[in-house]
């Protein structure tokens, strides 16, 4: 059905409209015969930021603005932002999203890359460093990917993932200002998204547009069981990574974690620096966007880790809390 669709003419415009006014640019890749809308600006190491949920590449503006010293390209997962869909099956979506990533690799001309991820697109980067460890240099994790050990599905998605429910929340709650205020103080960033007013008029402007709407609907059906609401924890088998898998990792990770953090806390975040064989935690005063209130303060973090010397395969987990 959503192939069918086109994003709206006031998504369009609003993002004709930002880019106009940053020095961020806008271009297309073509990924397995789709058009893939990417945001980039910058030169030096490649990091490549791949947004979450409802929230596209232009949602974290003021963290891609401040990037500097690396070369930043944010493309548009399927179906969201500019981004035309994709297939990307509930059955088999975890390897359609490793599969995707590959394909969207090379459309741009990496051989390997940091990889960034927020939320949903934290997930499938760890996804895809998983199956190909060897094009991911670094990996970020900005806020708590969804299915890791100890986290559970925030009451928001739990109810956009409820059959019949989601749909009658979102005709009785339709995207508008006081809507995407609610939803932020849900994933506890009230304070910091109000104090981005072009934020907030992106995601009610994108919660308008009925593509990227039920390309949401679609992502959260397929990680989440139907019975999610009475036991917020069960995210689909295929979808979850295990402590096992976890310890497989061997790039440097840098994990930005909010204390307010909804899917997971602080506990979560020591348990997973825990996990990974060579990782750094950063434990932030905020919740499921550090970047809304720590624009400057994560953008130098993850450049000066973009930027690091390599290091020998590690050892003894390094983990610390800043």
């Amino acid at each position: 059905m959503t192939r069918e669709l086109a994003h709206t003419a006031a998504v369009r415009e609003i993002y004709a409209r930002t880019l106009a006014a940053s020095p961020l640019a806008g271009r297309y890749v073509d990924v397995e015969g789709r058009r893939v809308h990417v945001v980039e600006t910058g030169g030096g190491p490649p990091v490549v930021v791949l947004h979450g949920t409802g929230g596209p590449a232009l949602f974290y503006r003021p963290l891609l603005e401040r990037l500097t010293r690396v070369r930043v390209l944010a493309p548009e997962r399927p179906g969201q932002g500019l981004s035309e869909p994709a297939k990307l099956p509930r059955n088999g979506y975890r390897r359609a999203a490793v599969a995707w990533i590959e394909r969207l690799l090379d459309a741009l001309d990496l051989d390997a890359a940091t990889l960034v991820g927020h939320s949903m697109g934290g997930l499938w980067s760890l996804w895809y460093a998983l199956e190909h460890p060897n094009r991911v240099s670094r990996l970020v994790l900005l806020g708590g990917p969804p299915a890791l050990p100890g986290e559970r599905a925030p009451l928001p998605y739990r109810i956009m993932a409820t059959p019949g429910l989601g749909r009658l929340a979102q005709r009785l709650s339709p995207p508008s200002e006081k809507s995407a205020l609610q939803f932020a103080r849900m994933v506890g960033e009230e304070r910091t998204l109000a104090n981005h007013p072009d934020l907030v008029e992106l995601l009610v402007t994108v919660g308008q547009d009925p593509l990227a709407a039920a390309t949401d609907r679609n992502e959260l059906l397929a990680i989440l069981t139907p019975y999610v609401l009475l036991s917020p924890s069960r995210f689909r088998r295929e979808c979850r990574i295990a402590a096992d898998e976890l310890r497989q990792l061997r790039m440097p990770v840098l994990l930005i974690w909010g204390e307010r953090e909804p899917v997971g806390g602080a506990p979560v975040a020591h348990k997973l620096a825990e996990l990974l064989p060579d990782a750094r935690l950063e434990l932030l005063d905020a919740g499921h966007g550090p970047w809304l209130g720590h624009a400057q303060s994560i953008a130098q973090m993850i450049a000066d880790f973009a930027r690091e010397a390599p290091r020998r395969a590690a050892g003894d987990n390094p983990a610390r809390t800043q």
